[in-house]
């Protein structure tokens, strides 16, 4: 039967008709909260179909074992709200579930400490986003706070290579300039930042040059761009956006997300931890502590605000195909182009006969 035009206008009206937000796969880049079921009610409230949940920051490998180990009681406890993600179909999943993706990602490469072994463990384990190092310097190469960028180590190239085969994404928010070029020279996937600003907007260790975004977009990378207030001209939903534009400009529309960097649920124990070297060593910015408290903008202070995020790119007159790329369709072809690149277990398998020096050496 045809419906009328004066009852699908009367649809409108009464809001009958899912919105924009609504219909949108939402992809968020990364999202640092203190997970509970109120940060996933918020999540599910705010309409995000899949994120990159942040299991480890500092921790080395067995702290970042129990982490995890917390996070998988949670799927299971929580499982009316969230499920975990392993694919691009999982997203696609959950989307049509009406359930919250969890992606399982890094902050820092802590968590296999020297063992380059340690990688495909975590794999297994779910882990599908890392990034190379949080702030300071690692075995990997050297963060954005680090005084001196010594590039990537050659360990970290090793890394690097290991990421790719295995298929967890490589993430560059907090890494050093140097170490960030080499890398994306380095990686035959493509990188990403999950949670950055521009430094043509404002000057901050945190933010990325032109340069940078280019040429991680240029190899096929995406950019998420975070509303944290410290990394933005001012801490206003309009200067955000105006850094998304700014970006789409030299990325790429096709290249830019969303990484919101939510805190929510942490204190300001939270924001001291993450803000020394090594969690607990010396202060990695002038700023007084008192003066770190993090306020988002107005209109996605939290969370469950996502969907003013969408209203505001409608606002602005962005078409609908551009708001469906940044909102989530960018990260969901990016995350499928570099998860689908691990070859099956048994393609890798080659017998060797000879014996380990660890199993036999007596010495």
């Amino acid at each position: 039967m045809a419906v009328s035009r004066s009852t699908v206008a009367a649809s409108v009206a009464a809001g009958s008709f899912p919105s924009l937000h609504e219909r949108a796969i939402v992809v968020d880049g990364l999202v640092v909260s203190r997970w509970c079921r109120e940060v996933f009610e918020a999540m599910r409230a705010g309409g995000i179909t899949a994120a990159n949940c942040t299991v480890a920051v500092w921790e080395g490998f067995e702290p970042a074992m129990g982490n995890i180990a917390s996070f998988t009681h949670s799927l299971d406890e929580h499982i009316d709200l969230i499920r975990r993600v392993l694919t691009v179909d999982d997203v696609l999943a959950a989307k049509a579930e009406g359930r919250v993706g969890v992606i399982l990602g890094w902050q820092n490469t802590s968590p296999i400490e020297d063992d380059l072994r340690r990688l495909a463990l975590f794999h297994d384990l779910g882990v599908r986003v890392a990034q190379l190092t949080y702030n300071t310097q690692n075995f990997v190469g050297a963060g954005c706070y680090e005084s001196r960028d010594s590039g990537l180590s050659d360990f970290g190239r090793e890394v690097v290579a290991e990421l790719n085969r295995v298929g967890i994404v490589i993430d560059l928010s907090h890494v050093g300039p140097v170490t960030t070029r080499e890398t994306v020279l380095a990686s035959e996937a493509p990188v990403s930042f999950t949670h950055v600003c521009p430094a043509a907007l404002k000057a901050h260790p945190r933010n990325k040059s032109d340069d940078e975004l280019r040429r991680v977009a240029d190899r096929g990378g995406m950019v998420g761009l975070t509303p944290f207030p410290w990394f933005l001209s001012e801490p206003t939903l309009d200067a955000y956006l105006d850094a998304v534009e700014h970006v789409i400009g030299v990325a790429g529309e096709e290249h830019v997300g969303i990484g919101t960097d939510f805190t929510e649920g942490h204190g300001d124990e939270f924001v001291e931890w993450i803000m020394r070297d090594k969690g607990y060593a010396r202060l990695l910015t002038a700023t007084p502590l008192d003066e770190l408290r993090v306020v988002m903008p107005e209109g996605i202070g939290r969370i469950a605000e996502w969907p003013n995020l969408t209203a505001a790119m409608e606002a602005r007159g962005w078409t609908e195909p551009r708001i469906l790329r940044l909102l989530g369709g960018n990260w969901v072809r990016y995350l499928g182009d570099v998860w689908s690149r691990r070859p099956h277990r048994e393609a890798e398998y080659a017998p060797n006969t000879a014996c380990s020096r660890s199993a036999t050496s007596r010495s």
